[in-house]
């Protein structure tokens, strides 16, 4: 794999868990109600989640490429079309907005906090979605699979890490403003991203 291709999909990567969801707002809360440190074990909750989404994900389509050319080709173009698909959706709606003006502090156990995390991206199917999706547009099938899977994991894992902790920080510096984080201009940004990225692997060979 080259490392062009490696850049490319971090790139993409990081817009995806750049995009606030389910887990941002969980670490924006807990950063709010329980100190940024605690936060902290939310997000690497959250980390944990997506590796096990990923892993399944992963076996699934190790077993595509290994077994059907045919299928793994439609696997792409389906990741594709979904690509395209979240950007139109993002470019519609924006990401929306993350209140954080209205979290009681209480008191949670780093044991809860961490599974609060884990929790949240068990039951976000989107995680799995999108990895499937993204995965196939830069595997190269002729090279050993299990290395690319490995590198594509475990650098999908450190962007969400490093995004979630950016929120969580930034969740503790609105919080004595009262000030809310909108999306409408991000939601144009992450949209047109993800649609350029859509349609140009949608036209990429294996």
């Amino acid at each position: 794999m080259q490392f062009e291709s490696w850049v490319a999909f971090c790139s993409i990567a990081l817009i995806a868990t750049a995009t606030p969801g389910p887990a941002v707002l969980l670490v924006s809360v807990n950063s709010i109600a329980f100190g940024f440190k605690a936060s902290l074990v939310t997000a690497l909750g959250n980390v944990s989640g997506l590796f096990i989404m990923s892993g399944f994900s992963v076996l699934g389509l190790s077993a595509v490429v290994l077994h059907s050319a045919v299928a793994f080709t439609v696997v792409k173009v389906l990741g594709a079309l979904y690509l395209i698909y979240m950007g139109l959706k993002l470019w519609r709606n924006g990401v929306g907005k993350i209140e954080l003006n209205c979290f009681e502090k209480k008191k949670a156990g780093n044991l809860n906090l961490y599974f609060q995390g884990v929790l949240v991206a068990l039951t976000n199917p989107k995680a799995i979605i999108f990895t499937t999706a993204l995965f196939p547009q830069f595997v190269v099938v002729s090279e050993p699979l299990l290395p690319q899977f490995l590198l594509f994991v475990f650098s999908f894992m450190i962007l969400s890490f490093v995004c979630l902790c950016a929120y969580a920080l930034l969740a503790q510096r609105t919080k004595a403003t009262h000030n809310s984080v909108s999306g409408k201009l991000l939601g144009k940004v992450f949209g047109s991203t993800f649609l350029g990225a859509g349609c140009l692997l949608a036209t990429t060979s294996r």
